[in-house]
């Protein structure tokens, strides 16, 4: 893991480095690495449009599996931290566009709220990722149903190989209070995976609401699956059926419900990763070695029983091996292709 002052380790120039127009005081180096904030980057252009798109598309095939965290598929990818940062602009949009309506106020403050919003950025990862969720929704959620050992064995070796990201990313190394706190966070997750799931037929509304607040907070935290937590409340088939059926009804109650859990969380997981980012990636980094009991692929219901023996046991081991490699290849080529970060206004 680098150190705070490996030259590789992105920096940010500090407010109060800035001399005049924000340039660097000419006696001090222009970057000093940040003690506990995440790193400032480069506004994306359009022809990075198709790269968003495949990693948006990753993180949309992640959340149409239970069990897998497309929020730690959004670490790996490297898009994690620009889309709190664009989810928690986009709430702030939404608020000053409510005020604007409703105190009939002209849209200056809205249009420069927008302006601030890295839409090249944050329009192709969101097409990405809907146009693969709903793929992964009729195609690799019923091929874990149909082959589940050696599908969750290939999804256990990538999450775990994964859980080298948030060390990365860890402004410093981990200390007494950091791997306490990342034991917290795997007993939690651990926890949390092994609820059992409800069989809800015909859910209710207000339960529609609900899940679809809890589920989308999943979605932005590593570890936790936005699929699993709709699982476990008995939601995930009624979800796939409503949106096969397209009831509007229950498809609007589930936005609704997603937009005001979003709106509530995110705003507080932005201000950690920028203030509390050591505390943070610990967390993080617990949650998702507490998850990979829901990747375990001998289960009983929500027991985790242990491997069998012979030709079934090294076939899982060996696509557990192969999908850690490949997380782990991705890795170190974004570790060897990885250039400075630009710092913007």
């Amino acid at each position: 893991m680098t150190s705070p002052t490996d030259p590789a380790r992105p920096s940010v120039l500090r407010n109060d480095d800035a001399g005049p127009g924000g340039a660097a005081p000419p006696d001090r180096p222009p970057l000093r690495p940040a003690a506990d904030e995440a790193p400032a980057v480069a506004r994306a252009r359009w022809r990075d449009a198709p790269g968003l798109m495949v990693r948006g598309g990753l993180v949309g095939a992640a959340e149409g599996v239970p069990g897998i965290s497309g929020g730690t598929v959004a670490l790996v990818v490297g898009l994690f931290d620009r889309l709190i940062d664009a989810a928690g602009q986009l709430v702030h949009v939404a608020r000053i566009g409510v005020s604007t309506l409703l105190r009939r106020r002209s849209g200056a403050a809205l249009r420069a709220a927008a302006s601030e919003i890295d839409w090249r950025f944050l329009v192709p990862v969101l097409a990405g990722m809907a146009i693969v969720l709903l793929a992964t929704l009729s195609t690799v959620a019923p091929l874990l149903e149909a082959h589940p050992v050696q599908v969750s064995a290939v999804f256990l070796g990538m999450i775990a190989v994964s859980v080298l990201v948030p060390l990365r990313l860890a402004p410093h190394r981990f200390g007494p209070r950091d791997l306490a706190l990342a034991a917290a966070g795997a007993v939690a997750a651990f926890v949390l995976t092994g609820l059992p799931a409800l069989d809800v037929d015909a859910p209710p509304l207000w339960l529609v609401f609900v899940g679809a607040a809890v589920a989308i907070n999943a979605l932005v935290v590593p570890g936790l699956s936005g699929s699993f937590v709709l699982l476990a409340l008995g939601l995930y088939v009624p979800v796939q059926q409503a949106l096969a059926a397209r009831d509007l009804a229950f498809v609007g109650v589930f936005i609704a419900g997603a937009a005001v859990g979003l709106g509530s969380f995110v705003k507080v997981l932005r201000w950690l990763l920028h203030h509390r980012r050591q505390a943070t990636m610990a967390v993080l980094t617990g949650l998702m070695v507490g998850s990979l009991r829901a990747l375990w692929p001998w289960r009983d219901g929500t027991a985790v029983l242990a491997p069998p023996e012979g030709a079934e046991l090294a076939v899982a081991a060996a696509l557990a091996l192969a999908g850690g490699a490949v997380v782990a290849l991705a890795l170190w080529w974004e570790h060897r292709h990885s250039s400075a970060v630009v710092v913007t206004p």
